[in-house]
């Protein structure tokens, strides 16, 4: 499978022979009952790619320990109900995972030699205990259209809050051909039940639809040496590519999907452990230098630009900017910062450089912090659950920022040149104001200085803003 968690097996070895004597044994604290526990009958069933997604498809799940050889059937789907007996059968790879609640058998199966562009039913298991039908579609082998859903930090609250926003979006498009996470999923990186939240929010969609996932900083939790190192749950969770640089597998790697590059980025092993750095920024630069595809869009949690007053990653934006630059990276998604902002790197707010990215900083959970009005900004929300909707269709880029309420709140266009560089339409909808309003909870924890301070840089922001706009008008900036 992946990289078994050597660190719990012996553990995790005495605790599954307990839990096959004595079901109701459990690891959690005397006064926490385990919300989400593992059984026979499948459960965080997930789609995600580990190799070429128009040939092949991989998929994980979760049982409990009594379930030892488990298996996932694949079959071209059909409107008959008899299609069942066209399936084939695909051993599973199981690892066990001991966690603060339980201990669980985590499988991963990689369906492979897949038709492109073909639609498929599959299900996981084993005798007695099957998953229902899935449905998928595997990718074209060329460039076509598509569509996905980005999400920012979900984090906390995650089956109350979150839930809203990840089914809103499905809702508002439901033909997504996939989904992308950039960071904090969760918040506390091995509460098990934190995952089983995630999985409660998202449900059925996760089994239908791939996920592309970066890991943020609360992935990541203390060792028994108080070092910062990646969620056990992580690895055992997704089947991710394998591309990325030794020691970072699963959280730095790329997937090409229908002439677009999609690489992910661990900025927060970046924090974690400084030799790390230079691997990434070495394997970008190659696998930008060397991209076939005519769109590359990056995601990492920490952003090059930050929304959030008082932060600023400028270990990240060293690191990989120039190389955004250099190759003409066109759009990066990020989290982090509990807040909305878009716009381009404007350091001095004088001119739109047309080769480089657009930064997107997103939050789609309830966890909030007070804007801080940047210079690179221009379409910003504060206290907002946002989701994104984002189509690639040839020469062409449209993205497009919902409220959690469904209200399209932000948009803009890419028109890819003959030089490959993008000509920017803004698109954001004028008859909706931004939102920008401290909410009372939040003003309640502010001096009248802070709040001040606040009014202030909203008021900066605001006349940047004009002044970019009659650019624009009098055609002085880089379209």
């Amino acid at each position: 499978m992946k990289y078994t968690y050597l660190f719990f097996f012996c553990l995790g070895t005495a605790l599954a022979t307990i839990l096959i004597i004595n079901p109701s044994f459990t690891t959690s604290d005397p006064d926490t009952s385990d919300p989400y526990p593992p059984q026979p009958m499948p459960d965080r069933i997930i789609l995600s790619w580990s190799d070429d997604p128009a040939t092949t498809q991989s998929v994980t799940w979760r049982t409990d320990v009594s379930v030892k050889d488990a298996f996932a059937e694949i079959a071209p789907a059909d409107p008959s109900p008899d299609f069942p007996a066209k399936a084939t059968k695909v051993e599973a790879a199981t690892e066990l995972l001991v966690t603060n609640n339980n201990a669980a058998h985590f499988h991963s199966a990689t369906f492979t030699g897949l038709q492109p562009e073909t639609m498929y039913a599959y299900r996981v298991g084993s005798d007695g205990n099957w998953s229902e039908w899935f449905h998928f579609e595997t990718a074209a082998a060329r460039e076509k259209p598509f569509t996905f859903l980005y999400f920012g930090d979900a984090q906390n609250d995650i089956k109350s809050m979150w839930s809203r926003c990840i089914r809103q979006a499905y809702s508002t498009m439901p033909d997504v051909d996939f989904l992308l996470h950039a960071g904090d999923l969760i918040n506390r990186a091995n509460r098990d039940e934190e995952w089983g939240e995630w999985f409660y929010a998202g449900g059925w969609i996760y089994g239908m639809k791939p996920n592309i996932a970066t890991p943020g900083n609360h992935e990541y939790g203390k060792d028994e040496q108080g070092k910062r190192v990646l969620s056990a749950l992580w690895r055992p969770t997704f089947t991710l590519p394998l591309n990325g640089p030794e020691g970072l597998e699963e959280t730095v790697y790329y997937t090409d999907y229908q002439g677009t590059r999609f690489i992910s980025l661990n900025t927060q092993a970046m924090y974690a452990d400084t030799a790390t750095i230079q691997p990434q920024i070495e394997w970008l630069e190659r696998v930008l230098e060397d991209n076939p595809n005519r769109w590359s869009i990056v995601t990492h949690h920490h952003p090059v630009y930050s929304t959030a007053k008082g932060r600023d990653n400028e270990e990240v934006r060293e690191a990989f900017q120039p190389l955004y630059e250099k190759y003409g990276v066109d759009l990066v998604l990020q989290g982090h910062d509990h807040s909305y902002g878009r716009g381009y790197n404007l350091q001095h707010g004088s001119s739109r450089k047309d080769k480089g990215p657009i930064y997107v900083v997103s939050v789609s959970g309830p966890k909030m912090y007070n804007l801080n009005f940047e210079e690179w900004m221009e379409r910003v929300a504060s206290n907002t659950q946002l989701y994104q909707i984002i189509r690639v269709d040839g020469d062409y880029l449209l993205y497009e920022a919902y409220t959690a309420t469904g209200t399209l709140y932000d948009a803009f266009e890419l028109h890819k040149r003959e030089n490959c560089s993008n000509r920017f339409v803004d698109k954001a909808p004028k008859e909706v104001p931004e939102i920008i309003s401290i909410p009372e909870r939040l003003q309640e924890k502010m001096s009248e200085t802070e709040i001040e301070e606040y009014r202030q840089r909203f008021q900066e922001y605001k006349s940047r803003s004009k002044s970019r706009k009659k650019l624009e008008v009098e055609g002085l900036m880089v379209d």
